[in-house]
């Protein structure tokens, strides 16, 4: 089987790691936090703010792979405290388009950098 690494330009990986890894007519995602590219660091901000950005860092390593949140098949969502749930339900519900793809949403003891969502995402290959 054939792998290809997803390379969104000006994004990097904080560890050895693919941002997107293309294979068997699935991408699969890493997971993203709100990490600002421009200057290295987790973004100030509620959780919805936070969300939001994990959510853009996606939406981008999703672009250089050719595909959007329309070819997405399944999610998992990761929170440090899941009575965040409501509130990254309500962004999440704005990037996600019907049929919604197939979510888990977890809560863990920490995520890298301290952040407090990491969102990564499996979509269907257009090629």
């Amino acid at each position: 089987m054939t792998k290809t690494a997803i390379k969104p330009d000006g994004m990097t990986a904080v560890g050895p790691y693919s941002l997107g890894i293309e294979a068997g007519g699935f991408i699969h995602f890493s997971g993203q936090v709100p990490l600002d590219q421009a200057t290295g660091k987790l973004i100030e901000g509620d959780i919805q703010a936070q969300t939001r950005q994990a959510l853009e860092n996606l939406k981008r390593v999703m672009a250089a792979a050719g595909v959007g949140f329309e070819d997405v098949v399944k999610c998992v969502v990761f929170l440090t405290d899941m009575g965040n749930f409501a509130a990254v339900n309500e962004v999440y519900a704005e990037y996600m388009v019907e049929p919604f793809p197939a979510r888990s949403c977890v809560q863990v003891a920490g995520l890298p950098l301290g952040a407090e969502v990491e969102i990564e995402a499996i979509a269907v290959s257009k090629s």
